[in-house]
């Protein structure tokens, strides 16, 4: 949906009734000249346009029907000619049918109408499946800028989980007891992991789409900063296949959902717990699934959900339409498992000797 005072491409009936008037116009102007002929050329403009307008209606669904099949330029061509042959043929006839009234036929007129129908029709027909794919492109450019705008908003709503008093007190804490501790490099390298990955959040300008062993490394970043605030209570296993490791995925698609999985499955636990994140292809589709063991009733009540599962939702909305899955199980054993089914695109260069496991 456009918004208030931006432009709009015309409707199909718009461009249709102003297409053919022009044409019924033009016509009939070129006809001036034979002003004795007046009436017989203003009769024969006004049938041989409105029958050509009835034949471009009839080709209005063949010409969807042929786009919708994505078949070869030559191929579309060709069965649009034989389309617009028979019904320039149909045309023509018609028209000499009407204008001599059943009288004797002339069937060199009827020949040269045939074609001329046939031309025009052909024209018609390749400046409908211009115009669709200018559409489909410009429905595509709004979809990109639609999935940029989503992007920068998950960034704000990374910053907003990295920023979080609750997750800042507890690396502060950390920190803190790190020192009192006596660990001073432990509690050094703490602080210049938040401080990196603050960094990246602010600095880096993230695209729509990042590279899955770019998704990962971010990951990773915030994974050891969690790992150095619960120590041994959190443990993670990632398991991500080599060859998806330069599959296109949205930015921030994983820091949101393994925040919620640390917050509501590992951090409430005594014992702590696990997450596990693991990718794959499967018919063409990037499967990334995040798994964490929890408390059996970590399933939340009704149908509220977080900030990030809601954004994580949108962007795939925004970004695969229908063409993608997020599904979330609760496990009769506890803990929750998120699963993430996308289109499989490369994007960017394979980072040789990326280590897949934790």
């Amino acid at each position: 949906m456009s918004k208030r005072g931006e432009p709009t491409f015309p409707t199909f009936w718009r461009l249709q009734a102003a297409g053919w008037t022009g044409l019924y116009l033009l016509v009939l102007a070129s006809a001036l000249p034979y002003a004795h002929q007046r009436t017989v050329m203003v009769w024969r403009t006004t049938l041989g346009c409105s029958i050509w307008f009835l034949g471009s209606c009839l080709l209005r669904p063949l010409c969807r029907s042929l786009l919708q099949r994505t078949l070869p330029w030559l191929q579309l061509e060709i069965r649009t000619f034989a389309w617009c042959s028979l019904i320039g043929t149909a045309a023509a006839f018609l028209i000499q049918l009407m204008v001599v009234r059943f009288r004797q036929l002339d069937w060199t007129d009827l020949i040269s109408n045939s074609l001329r129908s046939t031309i025009l029709l052909s024209f018609w027909c390749n400046l409908y499946f211009s115009i669709k794919q200018w559409q489909r492109l410009a429905e595509e450019r709004e979809r990109l800028a639609q999935a940029e705008i989503k992007a920068r908003e998950a960034r704000l709503s990374a910053l907003r989980y990295q920023l979080n008093p609750h997750f800042l007190f507890n690396s502060l804490n950390a920190v803190s007891t790190l020192v009192l501790a006596g660990d001073v490099p432990a509690a050094t390298r703490m602080l210049a992991q938040i401080a990196d990955l603050l960094r990246i959040s602010l600095d880096k300008q993230l695209p729509w789409e990042v590279p899955l062993f770019e998704e990962m490394a971010f990951t990773k970043r915030y994974l050891a900063i969690e790992q150095t605030r619960l120590g041994k209570r959190l443990r993670v296993d990632l398991a991500v296949a080599a060859e998806t490791l330069d599959a296109a995925v949205p930015s921030m698609l994983l820091q949101p959902l393994v925040e919620n999985a640390i917050r509501h499955g590992v951090a409430p636990v005594i014992g702590g717990g696990s997450i596990t994140i693991r990718s794959s292809l499967c018919d063409s589709q990037l499967k990334i699934v995040i798994v964490n063991t929890g408390p059996r009733d970590a399933k939340p009540r009704g149908s509220v959900q977080g900030i990030g599962l809601t954004n994580t939702a949108d962007r795939l909305q925004t970004l695969y339409g229908t063409n993608h899955k997020l599904d979330l199980e609760w496990p009769e054993t506890g803990g929750c498992k998120v699963l993430i089914e996308i289109p499989f695109r490369r994007n960017g260069n394979r980072v040789e000797g990326m280590v897949c496991a934790y």
